[in-house]
């Protein structure tokens, strides 16, 4: 029970950033500053959690709402100015979509850690983190089923509506044939009169802003308020879950729940050393690998990534 709940709480932040790359990359655009995407939103939701707690000390019920619904604004604006710089760098002046990418997750990393550091005052975080992991009332009476499914945060829901949403408008919706369209051919998206440049902006921004809630999810509710940077890797393993569930968001839920308990999978493990242990969290890295193998040779389209990822367009040479 233990390990399961567990492989739900860290999942949860695999998944924000997951869901928010595969509408990235559906767009065509390989967005390598995720991890520091992530870490940005992280310290924007908790900057408007230090501002919150000074305008209200001891927030009760509503305040406490409002706040986890200033947070959420906040680190969303803050993840998705960092999509748009990178897809002014990507998409208007050009730049390589890896470089860039590898650019935005150092800046985002490094200005993270000085926010929280020198700026932040944290002195209020584990008061404000009960209302981020606040169960629903009714959990305790259900037993282990309340437990395994209604004992979680609201930002825990949030996420796999996020992502069940996120499916349906890829699938079921005109706008998400169009991303998909501009993903796997710019070119004749284009002709079709479809605004390439656009698509790009927008999926690039909104997923930026979605992976950015992973980062005051991890912060929050995840450590429960208490500052321990690791954000970074749970972007570079948001980044793999996205191919090992071949870019599907509803595949994804169940995705991070399995790269949950592979990378805390060491913790629950008696008699192991330290490097032995280190060694197991590299399991989500290894099964992606196997995945990634599996699917280059059944060679399927449903397992293969949007067909222009990572490949500029440039309308003039159409």
């Amino acid at each position: 029970m233990a390990l399961l709940l567990g492989a739900i709480s860290i999942g949860i932040a695999f998944l924000y950033g997951c869901v928010g790359e595969i509408i990235t990359e559906k767009s065509g655009h390989l967005n390598l500053g995720i991890p520091g995407i992530m870490s940005f939103g992280a310290a924007g939701g908790c900057m408007a959690v230090s501002i919150w707690m000074s305008w209200f000390p001891q927030p009760n019920g509503f305040t406490g709402a409002l706040m986890i619904f200033f947070a959420i604004v906040i680190a969303m604006l803050f993840a998705a100015t960092l999509g748009a710089l990178y897809s002014f760098l990507t998409v208007s002046l050009r730049c390589n979509q890896n470089v860039t990418g590898l650019a935005i997750t150092t800046f985002g990393v490094g200005f993270t850690m000085f926010l929280m550091e020198g700026v932040v005052d944290r002195t209020m975080f584990a008061t404000a983190s009960t209302f981020f992991t606040a169960s629903l009332p009714f959990a305790g009476a259900l037993g282990w089923f309340g437990e395994i499914f209604f004992s979680h945060g609201v930002m825990t829901y949030l996420a796999i509506a996020i992502a069940i949403i996120s499916s349906w408008v890829l699938n079921k919706t005109r706008v998400g044939l169009n991303l998909r369209a501009v993903g796997e051919n710019p070119a004749t998206a284009d002709a079709a009169g479809i605004n390439v440049t656009a698509y790009k902006y927008v999926a690039t921004c909104i997923g930026s802003g979605i992976a950015g809630l992973g980062g005051l999810y991890y912060i929050m509710d995840n450590l429960s308020g208490s500052w321990e940077y690791g954000i970074e890797a749970i972007g570079w393993l948001a980044i793999a879950l996205v191919i090992f569930t071949m870019w599907r968001p509803n595949l994804s839920i169940l995705g991070a729940f399995l790269f949950g308990g592979l990378y805390i999978a060491a913790e629950f493990i008696t008699g192991v050393s330290f490097s032995d242990k280190a060694l197991l969290k590299l399991l989500p890295y290894v099964v992606t690998i196997i995945v990634l193998i599996i699917t280059s040779v059944i060679g399927k389209k449903e397992t293969q990534p949007p067909a222009a990822l990572g490949l500029p367009y440039f309308r003039e040479e159409r």
